[in-house]
């Protein structure tokens, strides 16, 4: 099958230091690839599967975005209503006019907690907030709340990841759940995801994978478990498998998860980030000679990698979930050319 070879050949050719530690599935109507590779527990071997699951990372976004989707559909809010309207909360160095817009779109101008325009480990973060200390949204606000704004609102594009904690927080303002379990009721369960939630990392389910971090030069690894939160929240750390990202998808393309009005509206691409890239709601959006290529969500925290993407015309679906540090460019790159050429076959 040529499907089946040129991922085999991908991996063979790019993972061989540190080798590829993951799940692919790969679906082009009724044909489909899915394999598990490398182990999910190491000190175990317990080798990864179709039905593994992995640590989201910023993957979950997309999902926060739904929730807010859902209650803009309830005509509990607006696109357009302002941040200080929603939550009982000072933000008295914030700009008055951030609106939902804004902070679905990563165009606030609010600070981060991890800046990622100027920060780049991630570990770094709990040697002053102990990561088993974050357990719920509202943790996360001391982190950033009383910092001055970095841009005026709607000046531009700077990835937040604070932005969606305050979304999360309004889902849990007006559904009076807690985000995790909102989510995990109205998107995971009403989509099929069987597999997914946000677990805690000291509670992790059977058949989930550890992340791991891999020291090449001095040829040892650890474990992720001090380098995350200890459960994950509004802007990451869900736990999914290759097949539920499948369900997902489906369920949000038919219109199961919300209307087609904001279903359309998700999937806009209401800001550009760079060349041929926009960001709608809580989803990148490429664009090949002026259309829409593909609607794609990607995740990295230490210990994950996860790249979902769904091709708009050939209704081709890409998802690679990993526990280890590895860019997953090769196999999405091949994928892409595959699809673009209409030469993908099972």
């Amino acid at each position: 099958m040529e499907l089946r070879n040129g991922i085999e050949q991908v991996i063979e050719e790019h993972y061989q230091s540190p080798s590829f530690s993951g799940s692919i599935l790969i679906r082009d109507g009724e044909q489909i690839f899915e394999k598990g590779y490398g182990y999910a527990n190491r000190s175990e071997q317990i080798q990864n599967t179709e039905r593994t699951r992995f640590g989201m990372a910023s993957g979950c976004k997309i999902f926060t975005s739904v929730a807010i989707a859902q209650l803009v559909e309830k005509g509990m809010l607006s696109y357009e209503t302002y941040l200080k309207d929603c939550l009982p909360i000072p933000f008295e160095q914030f700009h008055p006019d951030i609106t939902i817009h804004h902070l679905l779109t990563h165009t606030s101008g609010i600070p981060d907690y991890f800046d990622e325009e100027v920060m780049d480990d991630f570990e770094e973060l709990w040697q002053s907030t102990p990561m088993y200390l974050i357990q719920s949204p509202s943790d996360f606000l001391p982190m950033f709340k009383d910092q001055p704004m970095k841009f005026q609102p709607g000046e531009r594009f700077s990835y937040s990841n604070a932005g969606y904690i305050l979304l999360g927080l309004i889902v849990e303002q007006l559904t009076g759940s807690k985000f995790t379990e909102y989510v995990e009721e109205k998107i995971f369960k009403a989509s099929g995801m069987a597999d997914s939630g946000y677990y805690r990392m000291d509670q992790l389910p059977e058949g989930t994978a550890t992340g791991y971090i891999d020291h090449p030069e001095e040829k040892t690894w650890k474990a992720n478990i001090y380098s995350v939160p200890i459960k994950g929240g509004p802007d990451g750390g869900a736990f999914t498998t290759v097949r539920d990202m499948e369900s997902f998808w489906k369920a949000l393309i038919q219109y199961q998860l919300i209307g087609k009005e904001h279903t359309e509206a998700l999937l806009t691409p209401h800001v550009q980030s760079n060349d041929h890239v926009y960001y709608g709601y809580g989803v990148w959006i490429v664009k090949k000679e002026g259309e829409v290529f593909k609607y794609l969500v990607f995740g990295s925290d230490p210990g994950v990698r996860l790249r979902s993407t769904y091709y708009v015309k050939s209704t081709v679906q890409n998802h690679i979930l990993v526990n280890v540090d590895v860019s997953l460019q090769p196999i999405a790159s091949w994928v892409d050319d595959r699809v673009a050429c209409k030469h993908i076959h099972g």
